[in-house]
């Protein structure tokens, strides 16, 4: 066990220590705070805090994780993130999430929280084989999640370059409500490197999701060529959301979870980090892993 943390440790450093080399040049000026739920620009629009509830764990069919538990636990869990300063709340019509977390959000400053939600466009996923366009969605996402606005709204589960073509319908109708107010940001969630290549490089994109762990659970490519694309993408002007973090629960020991945590908060670039959180020891332990990261990191930077 000693050799294999020593090991998870040795690798996530060299990692993270590589990845600020590369960024140093370029986001030397970046802001730092030591607070683990500080709330930084992920785009021009939208403000998040560094971490966020992710609800998409084992989604499909409008259900996961998080609607399968029971109620009160889950309204709970939501309602505890958001008391322990996590304000960003990433959803998808596919995960059937937008009921539960409007329910738990209820009576909260709806500028106190940041909601994004995902378009399927693919076969499967959903019950139904129609694939509106997003004006004929967005009513029906807006009824579910109670409110009038939502901060992102992405293109779901991009898992190869011809996304472009099954998926380019959405683009006009996204950047027409974006233009109305009705969203602040639309962007991507990509499940492939080739996919977020393309989308890193595409004007349309405000903002993406990443598939980001040292270990390389759940991702596409490994660690170095995933810190590429990262470094691409905020070349020009991507908000990035980085997920599977810990693997989607891949990731089982303590260790091995500090070690991935701790590379993706020193990362460079990276604007939100989301969680499948399921339980209250959950949130507990990133928040405590990331609070530890950045303490390193402000004696590191002398502030």
């Amino acid at each position: 066990m000693k050799r294999r943390q020593f090991l998870e440790n040795t690798l996530a450093s060299a990692a993270a220590a590589g990845m600020l080399s590369t960024f140093n040049s370029l986001y030397a000026a970046m802001p730092f705070s030591a607070d683990p739920v500080a709330e930084f620009q992920l785009t021009p629009q939208v403000k998040a805090s560094r971490i966020g509830l992710g609800t998409g764990v084992r989604g499909g069919g409008r259900q996961c994780n998080l609607t399968r538990m029971d109620k009160t636990k889950a309204l709970d869990l939501i309602r505890y993130c958001y008391d322990q300063g996590i304000r960003f709340f990433d959803c998808a019509d596919m995960y059937g999430s937008h009921q539960i977390v409007a329910e738990a959000l209820a009576g909260k400053p709806r500028d106190s929280y940041v909601l994004s939600t995902k378009i399927w466009a693919q076969p499967g996923g959903v019950p139904e084989k129609e694939r509106p366009t997003a004006d004929v969605l967005l009513p029906r996402f807006l009824k579910e999640l109670r409110t009038d606005y939502i901060d992102i709204v992405q293109l779901h589960c991009l898992h190869n370059t011809e996304w472009v073509n099954v998926m380019g319908f959405q683009f006009e109708p996204l950047e027409k409500l974006k233009q109305q107010g009705v969203i602040r940001a639309h962007g991507v969630s990509c499940h492939s490197l080739a996919a977020a290549h393309m989308a890193a490089e595409m004007p349309w994109v405000d903002v993406m999701h990443v598939r980001l762990n040292p270990e390389n659970k759940k991702m596409d490519g490994n660690w170095e060529e995933n810190l590429k694309l990262v470094e691409k993408a905020k070349k020009n002007g991507k908000g990035l959301i980085a997920m599977k973090i810990i693997g989607e629960g891949t990731i089982r020991t303590p260790e091995g979870r500090k070690a991935s945590t701790a590379a993706v908060t020193r990362l460079p670039g990276i604007d939100t980090m989301i969680v499948g959180f399921e339980e209250r020891q959950h949130v507990d332990e990133f928040l405590t892993n990331v609070r530890e990261t950045l303490a390193e990191m402000a004696k590191e930077r002398g502030v």
